[in-house]
């Protein structure tokens, strides 16, 4: 597949809800993963695909997510960035929040070999 390919089945599958799908279907087994912060619990960088798997079983254990919006793919050479928009309860707070965020996806080959996050919260 080639980027762009690649960056229209990651948005398709995530507009589906289908966040693990793009995960097993279009991630390197070696993928880098970096949020903007991280603590003990969650890093702000994580390497290999089941620290990736992890990251999305805990969002899904503290996110309620009431809607969501994807716009993109915006497709360069060797990657292609994402705009998230979501409306969610943290599940441990109740604290209800929408959530700006832009992901930029490298890609090597075929796969996603690095995800990096970069998000507002208000």
């Amino acid at each position: 597949m080639s980027v762009a390919q690649v960056a229209h089945e990651l948005v398709s599958l995530c507009r589906e809800g289908k966040f693990a799908d793009a995960v097993e279907a279009l991630y390197a087994p070696a993928v880098v993963s970096v949020e903007p912060v991280g603590d003990e619990q969650m890093p702000a960088e994580m390497r290999g695909i089941e620290a990736v798997r992890k990251k999305g079983e805990w969002w899904v254990a503290n996110h309620e997510v009431h809607s969501m919006e994807i716009s993109g793919p915006f497709v360069g050479d060797g990657g292609f960035a994402v705009h998230f928009r979501f409306d969610v309860t943290h599940k441990p707070s109740g604290r209800r929040l929408t959530m700006s965020e832009m992901g930029l996806y490298a890609v090597d080959g075929d796969r996603v070999v690095r995800e990096e996050f970069f998000y507002h919260a208000g």
